[in-house]
């Protein structure tokens, strides 16, 4: 009986059975949000500016954006990276305006929530360049003559948002990191075989077209390494497919950055060279403008990263709004933009997490908050993207 007594209260104790941590839950997603001025005033008007995001995250009464907040309540992500947010330098006037006056306030219902942590910094959009970059015959600075297109500096940026610490002294930042650097770098010609490009324009041009992020968030006393980025779209061009070769270029320094062979090359904006650490858990985040399977985007870029051996895309995620917006296309039902492609991604690294769960927030039109996309107008032309995996 003794005996009996013994076992039991050693099983109790976790003795003979060592107790394990139990394993983290967590969600990651990527929003296009389209929270950039042209979203508001037609592209154009005059005084366009970072100014006219900053009167719409004061007021805190804006449509779409409280649509916007309302479909992050919704989700609750721990981590999200929001493309196209416009760069605003400080903290209070931009990414504290929106936690406060909009995710901390209950939007239609849903419960509140708040992210203590972010991170964002300059992007190439909007960056004047002093040269005609598009070949137009005109030098005028802005627009298709920025180092990234924008008619302002920061238009189109980038914002990460996340409930746990974010190691900002190790953020890895590649803004400034050269095409011409990059080996193999798709080069872009005239007609002629000429290059595209001048010698001096090439010798500084930037490979992001707005930045590569390397932002490594603390969770339950591991790090991972988000790798954020928002490719050009490969659109917008001539026969010479500037813009498309810069999409797959960009696409493929991620795929670079994690490879233990193929990473040497890479510096970032403080010099230091070389990709992420051998053993790293990561997830790349961003809308890449690029899928696979449709589009006029150079696919290799995209089907190498999706193919890559450290990355997890066995479960793409889906929504029933966008097979029934596109029924007669095989591919509606993973499409995270409504002008029908898939172009944003989470994708978590094999090593480090299991994946449980993923979706697109696209409801269908009989579903619940249908009304939150039903238009361009109600909230952004793309779909929140989320993964959910358990931490290892």
């Amino acid at each position: 009986m003794n005996k009996i007594f013994f076992i039991f209260s050693m099983l109790s104790a976790g003795t003979l059975f060592p107790q394990t941590a139990p394993q983290k839950e967590l969600t990651f997603a990527t929003y296009n949000v389209s929270m950039e001025s042209e979203n508001y005033f037609p592209r154009g008007t005059k005084g366009n500016s970072e100014q006219v995001l900053i009167n719409q995250l004061h007021s805190g009464n804006n449509v779409q954006i409280r649509n916007i907040a309302q479909i992050i309540q919704t989700v609750r992500p721990d981590v999200i990276l929001l493309n196209e947010f416009d760069y605003i330098k400080n903290p209070k006037l931009g990414v504290k305006a929106f936690i406060k006056n909009y995710l901390k306030v209950s939007q239609g219902g849903a419960k509140a929530i708040d992210y203590p942590y972010y991170y964002y910094s300059t992007v190439n959009t909007g960056q004047s360049s002093p040269y005609d970059l598009n070949n137009d015959g005109k030098l005028e600075n802005f627009g298709n003559d920025a180092w990234g297109f924008g008619m302002y500096p920061g238009q189109y940026a980038m914002m990460l948002l996340s409930k746990y610490p974010i190691d900002v002294k190790a953020v890895r930042t590649f803004q400034n990191f050269k095409w011409k650097d990059m080996p193999g770098a798709l080069l872009i010609k005239k007609p002629d075989g000429s290059d595209w490009y001048s010698k001096e324009a090439w010798e500084l041009f930037p490979l992001s077209s707005k930045s590569h992020w390397d932002v490594p968030v603390k969770i339950n006393k591991k790090t991972v390494h988000i790798l954020a980025s928002h490719p050009t779209p490969p659109s917008f061009d001539g026969a010479e497919d500037r813009n498309g070769k810069r999409n797959h270029d960009e696409i493929r320094f991620w795929r670079d950055y994690i490879s233990d062979s193929s990473a040497s090359y890479i510096y970032d904006d403080k010099g230091v060279k070389g990709g992420l650490p051998v053993n790293s858990q990561f997830v790349i985040m961003g809308d890449q403008n690029a899928s696979p399977v449709e589009g006029n985007a150079i696919t290799e870029g995209i089907k190498s990263l999706l193919a890559h051996p450290k990355i997890n895309s066995e479960l793409t995620p889906a929504s029933k709004g966008g097979a029934e917006y596109s029924p007669e296309n095989p591919f509606g039902v993973n499409h995270t933009a409504f002008w029908r492609m898939r172009a944003d991604y989470v994708l978590p690294s094999k090593f480090g997490f299991k994946v449980i769960n993923s979706g697109v927030f696209w409801p269908a039109k009989v579903e619940p908050m249908s009304e939150l996309v039903e238009k361009r107008e109600s909230s952004s032309d793309h779909r929140l993207v989320w993964v959910k995996v358990l931490l290892e």
